[in-house]
Formats: C-alpha cells, structure tokens, sequence
C-alpha cells in the first residue's frame, strides 16, 4: 500500500485520483477486491473525506471503480488490464517516444538495483523473509491473468522489506512509468520460466545477505524485460 501515501494539500484532489489510479493500474488492490474503507483511505492520503469522495466519483465515472452502498459496499475495482498485445505495444510506446522509455527504463534500473542491494545489506527478521519468499511463491503459481500483478508485488515489496517509505515509493513511480508496456508484452511461457530463475537469483542474493549479487540479479533481469520490448517493437 505504499502508493496510497499523504498527498501536497494544494493539488489534493488531482492527486487524490492519481495515487488511486497508481494502486489501480498496479494491481495493489485486485479487479473486483474493495479499496480501503473510507475512514482509513482518507488518513492514509491526508485528505478530507469529501475530496476522496470526489476522486472516487471521477474514477467511477471513468470505469476504473464500481461504488456500491450499503452494509457490503465499498468502491470496487473494474479496471482489467487489457490482454497482452504487440500492437497496443507498439501504440504505447509511441505514445510515450523513444526517449522518454530509455529514460523510464534507466530509472527503474537504478532504484530497483538499489533497492535490492540495500534490503540484502538489512538484518531481515524471519517475519520479512518470510514475506520476500512468500511474494515469490505467488508469483511463481500465478495464472496467466494474474501474472503481471503479483510480479508486481513481488518487485515492489524488496523496497518496502527496506523500510524505506522514500525508497518504496519511488519504486512504485518508476513501475508505473512503464506499466502499461509491461502490460502489452505477449506472454511467452519460455520468457516466464527464465523469469522465474532470475527472480529465485534475487531472492538467493537477498537471503544470503549478497548486496553485489543483488544488484547483478536485478540488472539481468531488468536488461531482458527490456530487450524483451524492443524485440516486440522490432
């Protein structure tokens, strides 16, 4: 939930819909799953309850949420990633220009290294490995449908597991930069089983308390998602 972070009071309801729109697209809170109640929602954002409202309204409006009332209701999410596809790839980056996906791919690099290579530099109570190994076996037994959503997870909560709410963040900014490419990649199953080997290489590095190993795990994974995309744009 780190996206969902206290938002600059003087542009409090733009940015109100962007956090949501973040933890929507990024999949922290599932299609069809409810968003925080609205009490907590609002103290997490530092808002007033009728500015969420408002931001809630717009997202409704927009088909990212469903508001229900009642006793079980609550603002439900609708939003579905579309399904993978080369062409809306190709769009998307277009959309986005050559220059500005080089520049959102180095900056992914260089926090999620970073983020890595501190977390295997922290004294990790059981508790946090314990959480690092779990996020990885949910990705590892992900659907196709819910594969980019638990990666997600996975790459998000090694800089949360560092207790760097800066770091987390940041981290779930340069995700988002490039979400919908990651989105619009084809699966391929041969690409997934060589994910889930550099993923199981980060872990290990990690768990061994390896920062350097970390850093190299993350660069080659990262390295190949990207010439995974300019494969597909080719």
């Amino acid at each position: 939930m780190t996206v969902l972070r206290p938002v600059r009071a003087g542009n409090a309801f733009e940015e109100t819909v962007e956090r949501l729109l973040q933890a929507i697209k990024l999949g922290v809170v599932a299609p069809g799953d409810k968003l925080p109640a609205e009490r907590e929602l609002a103290a997490r954002l530092g808002i007033s309850r009728v500015t969420l409202r408002e931001a809630i309204r717009a997202l409704s409006d927009a088909g990212y949420l469903d508001v229900r009332r009642g006793r079980y209701g609550g603002a439900f999410v609708t939003y579905v990633p579309p399904k993978p596809d080369a062409g809306d790839l190709r769009q998307a980056v277009r959309k986005m220009g050559q220059d500005e996906l080089s520049d959102a791919l180095t900056f992914r690099l260089a926090v999620e290294c970073g983020a890595a290579q501190v977390l295997a530099t922290c004294e990790l109570t059981e508790d946090r490995k314990a959480v690092l190994v779990r996020r990885l076996a949910e990705l590892n037994q992900a659907g196709l449908d819910d594969y980019r959503r638990l990666d997600t997870a996975f790459h998000l909560s090694i800089a949360e597991l560092t207790g760097s709410a800066l770091l987390a963040t940041t981290c779930a900014d340069a995700r988002s930069r490039i979400s919908d490419l990651l989105n619009a990649i084809p699966m391929l199953q041969v690409n997934l089983d060589h994910a889930a080997v550099q993923h199981q290489a980060i872990v290990d590095a990690i768990l061994a308390a390896d920062p350097d190993a970390a850093r190299r795990a993350v660069t080659e994974h990262l390295d190949g998602t990207a010439a995974l995309l300019r494969a597909f744009l080719s």
